[in-house]
């Protein structure tokens, strides 16, 4: 140790080995706390003593939590993170498929402008073809669009 003091590059290097150590050590603390409270198998006063064992006694506890229950730690991580896509891509998928309306609700809105006489029927018949070939506005653009005719 007396070298490390000798050479001042040295001291810097196990300074910095040092703080490297104590910060992945609270990273695997935080990690094997959030583990503690993501497992589903165990119940609440399992999750309580481990983390009372984790809290009071931190180098045992991680030590004995990570060789009694470290091999599941990364299946329940992968199992949260496909659980997480699966939401995400579920809430894009209905989020995007209801930006547009359908067919029918463009046909319904287009028959109540035309029954409450906004539109005539020509304009009523136009409007559905281009409903129908799927390149039409919707009936409240119709209602809007003053008729050059």
């Amino acid at each position: 140790m007396y070298l490390a003091y000798d050479y001042p590059l040295m001291s810097a290097f196990w300074t910095m080995l040092w703080f490297f150590l104590w910060i992945m050590w609270f990273f695997l603390l935080f990690k094997i706390v959030f583990d503690i409270f993501r497992d589903d198998s165990l119940g609440g006063w399992g999750k309580t003593g481990w983390l009372v064992f984790v809290v009071l006694l931190p180098f045992l506890g991680v030590f004995v939590y990570l060789i009694a229950r470290g091999k599941d730690m990364g299946r329940r991580e992968v199992k949260s993170a496909i659980e997480q896509r699966n939401a995400f891509d579920s809430y894009v998928r209905e989020t995007a498929g209801s930006t547009r309306p359908s067919s029918a609700d463009e046909l319904a809105k287009l028959s109540e402008l035309r029954a409450h006489g906004d539109i005539t029927p020509e304009e009523f018949q136009r409007a559905k073809e281009l409903v129908l070939t799927g390149g039409g506005r919707t009936g409240a653009a119709w209602a809007r669009t003053p008729d050059p005719h």
